[in-house]
């Protein structure tokens, strides 16, 4: 039976942008089937863990000064060109993150999510835009009509809150979260660790 990761994220956050790509290859190697949950972060934040907001008011210049060198980083480490912070940030992702639905049953959540965070974290571009989510669309293979369609149904909706209240009950507080079984993982540096539960899976 394969190993299975669960990969619970949203392309609003820079930290999962560098998450999602090195998992991929992660996952690979070892034989691990990826299960993709799209969730709305704000959310999550709002409901969990508004201490966030708090930290963005009022940042820690030491703690902020670091953050800024280690993502650059870790860009670095992993070939991903990264701008922080964007002209919009933060960004309201939830169009973008209910078209990760539509993507994912067409087979093409992989190459949506990468336009997705190459819009905004590579490229500086708006993810909560007609025009840009619409190219983010097209670089995937979707069919602009339908996906826009598709992202302002109810049922859409309804999915990408049914994962962000599943990933609280699961006890996550932010993206990335991953799960190997019941071990849960936050953020793209604990990746070492995900790695140590899946060969032990």
């Amino acid at each position: 039976m394969a190993r299975q990761l669960d990969f619970y994220f949203d392309c609003s956050s820079p930290w999962t942008y560098l998450a999602f790509h090195a998992v991929q290859p992660l996952a690979a190697e070892l034989g691990a089937d990826i299960a993709w949950k799209p969730i709305l972060v704000g959310g999550v934040f709002n409901t969990v863990n508004r201490t966030v907001y708090d930290s963005r008011a009022n940042p820690n210049p030491l703690k902020q000064a670091y953050m800024l060198k280690d993502l650059a980083a870790w860009a670095n480490l992993y070939g991903l060109r990264i701008v922080f912070p964007p002209e919009v940030f933060p960004v309201n992702s939830v169009k973008c993150m209910r078209g990760a639905f539509v993507a994912l049953d067409e087979g093409k959540l992989v190459p949506y999510a990468t336009a997705a965070f190459e819009a905004y974290w590579g490229d500086n571009r708006d993810i909560a835009r007609e025009e840009v989510l619409a190219d983010i669309a097209s670089r995937a293979g979707l069919e602009r009509p339908r996906f826009f369609a598709a992202i302002e149904t109810d049922a859409c909706r309804a999915r990408l809150r049914a994962n962000t209240d599943e990933l609280m009950a699961r006890g996550g507080f932010g993206s990335p979260t991953m799960f190997v079984g019941p071990a849960m993982f936050f953020g793209n540096d604990r990746l070492p660790l995900v790695r140590a539960a899946l060969e032990a899976a």
